[in-house]
């Protein structure tokens, strides 16, 4: 006679689910409803698995695909620590949720979904899910350095060519002769060199999505052909005369205006309309600084996060990044939060003075706005500002470090020279203040870097 197995009871389960939603909901409710309102369902909510003291809240069917699990904890010393590929630990101070928020909305986009906290972006995801749905080409346009790959891929993972290949080439990146081979294929001999055929990135993109990077940079006689490859939903390798059909989604990327680029001749006006159906633009970061400390601890997490590296960014920390005006956007974000890793060594967060810019910070303190400048002291002596300035000409990042370097001069100036009491008053440590005086020697802004501990 066969024994028959036990089988777990599916009510017994749903019942402990339920209970572990509860607690988590139950001990940390005042973050995840300020937070989880933000979250999209698809692609961020339904992946989440939230859980606390090692139990995590599994959903009756079971760990759902690319599922981030996230286990919440209070604690006086916050941190984000990576347990486990697709585990987070985010532990944070109940007391003062606004960085808590901020790194949640970082793990909850882990896996290369895109990371947003602020309503613009997040509005702009929105709509984008809803274009990937769709079979249109889509056109992003941007500044250098926004996102538009990552968003790219995210119109790919939203549409329902998401198991399908997703390429991306950059039409500035090679000369026109290479690139028409490498977009539509080629026959063997097609030209001089060509000892085998390719295929070319159309049909390799086949069911899926073809990114076409810098697209106002593809030379006038390509244009015409992806015109026709976009209408006739074909391509005529080089040296065939027979069209193949291919099905691909277009995704293309600019930084240029292309409707200028249209006026001034470089870009025709017919494939303009024919990527233009609804066109997504991404702002600059220093539009939409509800999206920098999320982005900072999404980069946090990629690059530290782990023993023995920074686990948190302090509020000095974030304040800094977000009154920077970021002339290189989300790239030169990166840049920075790896040198405050490199920086912070072995600390367990990432402080003020570990965030070193490319160019100087926007930021000067309030109560020396309307100060009046006192006679400059031996310790410090400005040298005269630019002429650039002088004369309105400037760029914003020159006026600002122009700025920043005559309240320095003004703080040294009142405390006759203390370092201390000069960074004290400032807000900032003495270690920033050491780094400031130094850039402002190496631009001439100052004639001495004198000044008593």
């Amino acid at each position: 006679m066969n024994s028959v197995q036990p089988q777990p009871c599916r009510s017994a389960t749903r019942a402990r689910t339920s209970e572990a939603q509860g607690s988590v909901l139950a001990r940390h409710g005042a973050l995840l409803e300020s937070t989880l309102p933000l979250l999209a369902r698809r692609w961020q909510r339904d992946r989440l698995v939230l859980g606390m003291d090692g139990r995590f809240a599994l959903p009756a069917g079971g760990r759902p695909a690319g599922a981030v699990e996230l286990e919440l904890a209070h604690s006086d010393r916050p941190a984000l620590t990576s347990l486990a590929r697709g585990r987070i630990q985010l532990a944070y101070d109940e007391r003062a949720l606004s960085q808590p928020r901020a790194a949640f909305m970082a793990c909850a986009a882990q896996g290369g979904w895109p990371i947003a906290g602020d309503e613009a972006s997040l509005a702009l995801l929105t709509l984008a899910e809803r274009v990937a749905a769709s079979a249109i080409p889509v056109l992003l346009e941007g500044p250098t350095g926004t996102g538009k790959e990552v968003l790219a891929r995210f119109v790919h993972r939203c549409s329902h060519r998401a198991g399908g290949p997703f390429i991306a080439v950059n039409c500035a990146a090679m000369p026109e002769a290479m690139l028409e081979g490498l977009l539509f294929g080629h026959r063997k001999g097609a030209f001089t060199g060509a000892g085998e055929a390719r295929e070319g990135l159309f049909r390799a993109a086949d069911g899926g999505t073809l990114l076409l990077d810098e697209i106002g940079e593809l030379p006038l006689a390509l244009q015409a052909k992806l015109l026709r490859t976009l209408q006739e939903g074909e391509v005529l390798p080089l040296g065939d005369t027979t069209p193949i059909k291919v099905d691909v989604r277009i995704v293309a990327c600019t930084n240029r205006t292309l409707a200028a680029e249209v006026a001034a001749g470089r870009f025709r006006e017919d494939l303009l309309y024919r990527l233009n159906v609804f066109p997504l633009e991404l702002a600059a970061l220093r539009e939409r600084a509800g999206d920098i400390a999320p982005l900072a601890f999404g980069m946090l997490l990629r690059h530290a996060c782990r023993p023995g590296m920074p686990g948190w960014l302090s509020a000095e920390a974030l304040a800094r990044l977000e009154a920077h005006t970021w002339p290189g956007n989300v790239r030169e974000l990166e840049n920075v939060i790896r040198r405050a890793i490199l920086l912070a060594g072995e600390a367990h967060t990432i402080a003020g003075e570990h965030i070193i810019f490319d160019r100087p910070v926007r930021a000067m303190a309030a109560s020396l706005a309307s100060a009046p400048a006192p006679a400059a002291s031996p310790a410090a002596s400005p040298a005269p500002a630019p002429a650039a300035i002088r004369a309105g000409t400037a760029s914003l990042s020159a006026v600002a470090f122009a700025s920043e370097a005559e309240a320095i001069l003004a703080a040294l100036a009142r405390h006759d020279g203390n370092r201390v009491r000069t960074a004290q008053s400032l807000g900032i440590s003495e270690r920033t203040l050491r780094y400031r005086l130094a850039s402002m020697r190496e631009h001439g802004m100052m004639a001495a870097a004198g000044g008593r501990a």
